[in-house]
C-alpha cells in the first residue's frame, strides 16, 4: 500500500472511519462509494465517486465486467495501476467487498474497505455531501488474475469427485434448504458445500462493522470451514460469494476463489448436481 496503513484497523485490508476522516480532505487515494447509484446521488462521503451498479457485472452478462468495460470505468474514477483505492458501502460491507474482489480480479490489489462504511460514518455524525467529484482521468490497465475466480466446469468436477478445495455456501438458510428458490429452475446446494450465511460475520446496526476477527475465525471453524485452507465460494449471483474471499483475506488467507456465476448459473443448468 502506498498510502499509510491504519494502526487501529483489524486488518491491513481495512481502514477505520477515524483514519478516513483525518485524510478525506486531502486524500492520496480514490474513495469509492459502492452503494446503489440512486443512494449515491442523494448523499455520500465527500470526494467519493459512485459506481453504476455495485455488482459490476458485464453488460448482458451474469459474470464480472470484462476489461473493455472495467478499464474506462476505473479511469473515469481517476484510477491508475498505482492508485490506492478505498471502498465503502451502506450494506454492511457486502457491496464494498464485491468491488474489492472485482479490483483484485482485474489485477489491482492496493484496495481497502472502510470498516462500517456509510453506516458507521453516519452514526458518528461525520460530513456528507451530494456533490459528485470530477477527478482527472486515470490510466488503469486491467491484468486479469484468473486465480480469483472459479468457473462452472471446474466446480462441477470438484462436486462430482468430492475432492479439491472446500466449498463455502454464503446464502441464507432458505436458499440452502431449498425453501427459497430465487426464481431458479431448481433448488438445492452444490454437493459437499458447507453453509455459513455471510451476515453472521458482521456486527449489527448502527455501525455494521466486522465482528472481531478472532470471533470471525471461531465462527468459521464452528461451521466447519477451515479459515486457512483453499476455498471456492458461491451464493446466488457472486456478490455474497465475493464477500467470503474478502473475509478469508482478512484472516490472512488469499487463496479463495469466487464462483461468480453462482446459483443463478448453476441451478439453471440441466447437467449440474444439486443436493438437499
Amino acid at each position: 500500500m502506498s498510502t499509510d496503513l491504519d494502526p487501529n484497523a483489524q486488518s491491513p485490508l481495512l481502514v477505520t472511519t477515524d483514519w478516513l476522516a483525518e485524510r478525506i480532505d486531502n486524500p492520496d487515494f480514490v474513495l469509492i462509494d459502492a452503494g446503489e447509484a440512486l443512494a449515491y446521488r442523494r448523499v455520500h462521503l465527500p470526494g467519493a465517486v459512485g459506481v453504476p451498479h455495485p455488482y459490476l457485472k458485464g453488460k448482458g452478462s451474469k459474470l464480472v465486467m470484462p476489461p473493455e468495460e472495467f478499464e474506462p470505468l476505473a479511469r473515469r474514477w481517476g484510477i491508475s495501476n498505482d492508485t490506492p483505492v478505498i471502498i465503502y458501502d451502506d450494506n454492511a460491507s457486502l457491496h464494498a467487498a464485491r468491488v474489492w474482489w472485482v479490483f483484485r480480479y482485474h489485477g489491482h490489489k492496493n484496495v481497502r474497505v472502510v470498516d462500517g462504511g456509510f453506516n458507521a460514518w453516519l452514526d458518528e455524525g461525520r460530513p456528507l455531501t451530494s456533490r459528485a467529484p470530477r477527478p482527472e482521468a486515470g490510466t488503469f490497465t486491467s491484468n486479469i488474475d484468473e486465480s480469483q475466480v472459479c468457473m462452472l466446469d471446474e466446480l462441477k468436477t470438484h462436486a462430482a469427485s468430492g475432492t479439491g478445495p472446500q466449498i463455502w455456501d454464503t446464502r441464507s438458510d432458505g436458499e440452502w434448504d431449498g425453501t427459497e428458490d430465487r426464481d431458479n429452475k431448481r433448488v438445492g446446494r452444490v454437493p459437499g458445500s458447507i453453509h455459513l450465511e455471510w451476515r453472521h460475520l458482521m456486527q449489527g446496526p448502527p455501525a455494521r462493522r466486522f465482528r472481531p476477527l478472532d470471533e470471525v475465525r471461531a465462527t468459521l471453524v464452528e461451521a466447519g470451514i477451515d479459515p486457512d485452507a483453499p476455498a471456492i465460494t458461491y451464493c446466488q449471483s457472486g456478490i455474497r460469494g465475493a464477500f467470503a474471499p474478502f473475509v478469508l483475506a482478512l484472516l490472512g488467507n488469499e487463496t479463495a476463489r469466487n464462483y461468480d456465476g453462482s446459483m443463478g448459473e448453476w441451478s439453471n443448468q440441466d447437467h449440474t448436481p444439486l443436493e438437499l
